[in-house]
């Protein structure tokens, strides 16, 4: 099993495999109407350049999966045993470790994206073994699935949502039945889908929008807050998950990654009883630019983006255009995407010119940006009382995790 996980790369080929960089637009982009460069220039939703922290989330999926495996022997009774649920061998394989990791981000700082091209470099996720031991006639393995926590929070819809992604990965028609049904029993489903994924060997479990099984307090709580009172608790939609989560990672040795925003992760690790257990192999906290002159946005990131210029004139990279960037996406990757193409949007409508200006940045940011505009200036402030009013802007305690990665970080 561990031998289909491939070989195990070094940063610099991890580097080079996250790495997405779109076609350049071509020498001859004058002689393109705008109306194709507009959809050419849509490519740039797939720019992605992997920072820091991206590799070292790499590393910390790539150990829990191994070192997984490395506990699990098939050709041992009780991991069948294990597998079937027999209530005389539920518990964990002796001596073997819980695997868990948190990804934490405010939305649109490319924490979803990082987690799933991790995934993705793997060969293959639906693994076929043609022999397999105590199996006749082989035996498939899943070395990932990833699904998203349902807006409800609810156990059934989150069963729902793995038994239909494993369904797309595999084809199997193994959750058909319960599909149809009227999904009222959420435990009895998850409980159904776990089997099925440890008799396959699940590698990983990704679980993300993990803030999704938490009620946020209401934005008129939100602002009536002042400074120095403790923000509000968020309450648990149903206990149902938390407590499947802790048996998934307890009992049943199926690795488990969960990412979100600050305030669903902070909420999850407030609320399970081991906080240490959860991110044993690993915290990654996913940060946004804070300054034009950070090395990661000026000399990699922004440095990457400026040849993505779909006009005839192209602006030159310049302090003023990053530090335009960061003032009116507060340094978000999704943001500064967004921004870049609205730019070239407005440079569109010019009729005379073909050319990109710094106004047109500002324009884009007034118009088509103006939504997040107040998350931004909040986010940009580093208010905890003005991020209050952004459920997925504010971070909760991160005592524990600051002293125990500390050493990691320093290094």
């Amino acid at each position: 099993m561990i031998r289909e996980l491939g070989e195990i790369h070094p940063r610099s080929k991890i580097a080079k495999l996250h790495l997405e960089l779109p076609p350049l637009p071509p020498s001859n982009i004058a002689t393109i109407p705008r109306h194709i460069r507009l959809h050419m220039l849509m490519a740039l939703r797939r720019f992605h350049v992997p920072s820091l922290e991206g590799l070292r989330l790499h590393e910390s999926v790539d150990l829990m999966m191994r070192q997984n495996y490395s506990y699990i022997d098939p050709s041992s009774p009780n991991t069948w045993s294990l597998v079937s649920g027999e209530p005389s061998l539920l518990l964990k394989r002796s001596k073997s470790p819980t695997f868990a990791a948190a990804v934490e981000g405010v939305s649109g700082s490319g924490k979803t994206q990082a987690v799933l091209r991790c995934l993705e470099t793997y060969p293959q996720q639906w693994i076929h073994h043609s022999t397999f031991v105590r199996m006749t006639g082989g035996h498939y393995q899943m070395a990932w699935l990833s699904a998203d926590v349902p807006p409800s929070g609810h156990s059934a819809p989150l069963a729902a949502a793995l038994m239909t992604n494993w369904k797309r990965v595999t084809g199997s028609s193994r959750f058909d039945k319960t599909l149809e049904g009227n999904w009222r029993n959420g435990a009895k489903m998850l409980e159904e889908w776990r089997q099925v994924a440890s008799a396959h060997f699940l590698g990983l479990l990704h679980l993300d929008e993990i803030q999704n099984f938490f009620k946020i307090s209401t934005l008129s709580r939100r602002k009536r807050q002042k400074s120095g009172d403790a923000p509000p608790e968020l309450s648990i939609v149903e206990d149902q998950c938390l407590k499947w989560i802790l048996d998934l990672m307890n009992n049943w040795q199926i690795p488990l990654l969960v990412s979100g925003t600050p305030d669903g992760i902070g909420a999850l690790t407030n609320r399970l009883s081991n906080t240490g257990r959860f991110v044993s192999s690993g915290y990654h906290a996913f940060k946004h630019f804070t300054a034009a002159s950070d090395p990661a946005f000026r000399d990699i990131f922004f440095a990457q983006l400026i040849p993505y210029q779909y006009v005839a004139n192209p602006l030159p990279a310049s302090d003023g255009l990053a530090q335009l960037i960061i003032e009116k996406t507060a340094g978000v990757q999704r943001l500064i995407i967004a921004l870049w193409i609205a730019a070239h949007r407005v440079a569109f409508e010019r009729s005379k010119s073909d050319e990109l200006r710094l106004d047109d940045f500002l324009v884009a940011a007034d118009t088509f940006l103006a939504p997040v505009a107040p998350a931004v200036a909040a986010l940009r402030s580093n208010d905890p009382n003005r991020m209050r009013r952004y459920e997925d802007l504010t971070s909760r305690d991160q005592t524990f995790w600051t002293q125990f990665w500390g050493e990691v970080a320093s290094d």
